[in-house]
């Protein structure tokens, strides 16, 4: 019989011999991949990225942002809650640093004791990063071991930067300067500004894909108060533009939530200076113009709102349709002649 070739008997994955050596091979590589595991289960998630932690002293405003190369890292790394703190779990991410840390910190142990009592805990603590920070300013980050590099992080006052698999060693350093350099801005701003300018110096080595920005404030709130600023763009080519464009839209929903407050409390002059606002800031948002054209119906101001109906209804006559049933919800307080004469507009 002839026999035959040596090499067929490897590429043929029928042989007996062929079964034998990979069963020998996945011996080998899973005694191997055992002993480099150093005790963190494989299992959970890895979100290899930057971040900030940080709080603002005058405001006493908290916040955590994020970048990763990796889907949706603000369901896994940031958490924050408002009279407590902002939490940070990266690189293989151990997903109870999360709530943990938050309860810890709920409890009265300061950042840094937390952090410390965290990591001490964690057999897998050598793949870990972590940051926290709690409402009184005392902030804490830790850079495992065997963090895949570059990994760095910097302690400042009342902040901390930390990033794990970077291009390069700029990152960290140019996140600290960063927001340094912006203290004039709002919390939320100057953090996004840390973030580009950790892209900027090289960001993650593998690219871009997602980020989130949380921002909390220094007491405690009902649960459905408790994120100020929550924003996320999950996955996305330039995600950190996109989430500067998102917070820029979060601030002029913001002017216009400040102008139904002053009409409730019956200040016409500042509802319409926040409006105002808010429209210069989304001058294409037509849902802005219309609800300001209700209230200026609803406030006897109907000469104001008709060129304003006119507009959003050349654009989208559904908003004409959205105004018939509106009276019926007590939403337009205004009389029938009143209601045809927005509806010829």
């Amino acid at each position: 019989m002839q026999r035959r070739p040596l090499t067929l008997l490897f590429l043929n994955p029928y042989t007996n011999k062929m079964r034998k050596l990979v069963f020998l091979l996945a011996i080998i590589i899973g005694y191997s991949s055992l002993i480099n595991a150093q005790n963190y289960n494989q299992k959970e998630p890895f979100a290899h990225t930057f971040s900030i932690v940080a709080r603002d002293t005058v405001t006493g405003e908290m916040a955590v942002g994020v970048q990763s190369h990796w889907f949706s890292v603000g369901s896994l790394v940031s958490w924050a809650k408002s009279g407590v703190g902002v939490v940070a779990t990266q690189s293989f991410v151990n997903p109870a640093f999360g709530p943990d840390g938050l309860k810890l910190m709920e409890e009265g142990i300061s950042a840094e004791k937390a952090l410390n009592q965290l990591i001490e805990a964690d057999n897998g603590r050598d793949f870990r990063q972590l940051a926290l920070l709690d409402k009184n300013g005392s902030v804490s980050s830790y850079t495992g071991a065997k963090c895949v590099q570059s990994a760095h992080h910097i302690i400042g006052d009342n902040f901390a930067v930390q990033a794990n698999m970077m291009l390069n060693d700029d990152v960290v350093p140019a996140m600290e300067k960063a927001y340094i350099e912006n203290a004039d801005l709002p919390l939320a701003e100057r953090v996004v500004q840390v973030l580009l300018a950790a892209q900027k110096a090289g960001g993650d080595i593998r690219g871009k894909q997602s980020a989130v920005l949380l921002v909390v404030g220094p007491d405690k709130v009902a649960e459905w108060q408790d994120k100020k600023i929550n924003l996320r763009v999950d996955d996305h080519k330039d995600p950190l533009p996109e989430l500067s464009r998102l917070l820029f839209v979060h601030r002029a929903y913001d002017h216009m939530n400040k102008g139904d407050l002053a009409v409730e409390h019956g200040d016409m002059a500042l509802a319409l200076s926040e409006y105002a606002t808010a429209e210069k800031m989304q001058p294409e948002n037509i849902e802005m113009k219309y609800w300001k054209a209700i209230t200026l119906a609803n406030n006897n101001m109907l000469d104001q709102a008709l060129p304003i109906f006119k507009i959003v209804f050349n654009k989208d006559p559904n908003w004409r349709e959205m105004t018939k049933r509106l009276p019926a919800s007590g939403l337009l307080i205004i009389s029938e002649n009143e209601l045809q004469s927005i509806l010829k507009q």
